[in-house]
């Protein structure tokens, strides 16, 4: 017991007089949090530019225009010409283009008799906002045209709201923070140090003393969750502090998910550094690993959006079920009897990864 605890605080000094790798450890996360979070998490709402030329100029053309500006998710630009508009969705400035043309008021005055056609550009390249677009506007349109002609519709809606959590881009992107945070401090960071300690000979000399190899890994352990722990909390406090982000969930589930994630990623660090016979080869492999399931762990992206072929490989990665596990966790509130399947599948891979090790760990 007087070995572990020494060996605990050993690691504990290593990381704290190593001052430069301890900032750089903890910068880089809240760097690209804060980087991110500014440019993408201030919003989750998504509007459509609609460029709008008016050459009609009269009260009902303004009454056009003023219903047009009143629709949730159409931003309306007023421009002077049809090639100007044009111009603007060729340019990409703006998803749709309408043009009101002269006698659009005269239209509505005899409305019934003809139909009055109204140009409409869109943007063929971006399909989906554009559709979306072409919806909103028609739906509009099509409201005028049932007032003038004083339709009455048999069937109709009865929308009714329900409160959701409300989220945007920095919400799901803390958690992923996090998530890579443990897996590249405990994964890269046990490779390369065990990888050093081996080729100094620092293990050699550990295996010739009465310690034994479970102490050794045991006061790894304890000395990477009290690192993951502060750096958890300082950059959940940075989160608050700069985009209000709360926790919405239990702060304990959110400790027992750092701990598996921390003993997963340990655990498979062990093994890159049993394989790797240099300090220098254990880098290249734990960055072979790591760089994939930056961006197929859910990370910076939703999986979701995931091409389906990849769909299996991606639902057992261990940091697509960390990052999952955190984000309801922080964002939701969910309980951890709700998320059975995740603390599973990182207890399979800490169990899994720890075996694999204690075969492939060398002393020497």
């Amino acid at each position: 017991m007087r070995a572990y605890g020494q060996l605990t605080l050993a690691q504990l000094r290593i990381f704290m007089r190593n001052k430069q790798v301890l900032f750089w450890t903890l910068a880089f996360p809240i760097f690209l949090m804060v980087m991110l979070g500014s440019f993408l998490g201030n919003g989750n709402s998504m509007s459509v530019q609609l460029a709008i030329v008016d050459e009609d100029n009269t009260e009902a053309s303004k009454g056009l225009q003023d219903a047009l500006q009143k629709t949730t998710g159409l931003e309306l630009e007023k421009l002077a010409s049809a090639s100007d508009a044009k111009a603007a969705v060729k340019n990409g400035d703006s998803q749709l283009a309408l043009v009101i043309p002269k006698g659009y008021g005269d239209s509505t005055k005899t409305a019934g008799s003809s139909t009055f056609e109204l140009p409409i550009l869109f943007n063929e390249t971006n399909l989906t906002v554009s559709q979306l677009g072409l919806t909103l506007v028609n739906s509009v349109i099509d409201g005028i045209s049932k007032a003038q002609v004083n339709y009455s519709p048999s069937l109709v809606t009865a929308p009714e709201g329900v409160e959701s959590v409300e989220l945007e881009y920095i919400d799901f992107l803390v958690p992923g923070i996090l998530a890579m945070m443990i897996m590249s401090n405990n994964m890269n960071g046990v490779a390369g140090q065990i990888a050093a300690w081996r080729e100094r000979g620092i293990l050699r000399r550990m295996q010739g003393t009465t310690l034994r190899a479970s102490t050794f890994i045991s006061a790894q352990i304890t000395a990477r969750l009290v690192l993951n722990g502060l750096q958890a909390i300082i950059v959940l406090l940075v989160a608050n502090l700069i985009f209000d982000v709360k926790v919405s969930g239990s702060w304990f589930n959110l400790l027992l998910f750092v701990i598996l994630g921390t003993l997963a990623f340990m655990a498979i660090g062990f093994i890159i550094a049993g394989i790797a016979k240099t300090p220098e080869s254990a880098a290249p492999i734990a960055g072979f690993l790591s760089f994939p399931m930056l961006f197929l762990g859910g990370v910076f992206f939703p999986i979701s959006n995931m091409p389906e072929f990849l769909q299996p490989i991606v639902e057992i990665l261990p940091i697509a079920h960390l990052t999952h596990a955190l984000r309801e966790t922080m964002n939701v509130g969910t309980p951890i009897t709700d998320l059975g399947l995740e603390v599973l599948i990182l207890f399979a891979w800490l169990v899994g990864a720890f075996f694999v090790a204690s075969r492939t760990f060398k002393w020497e």
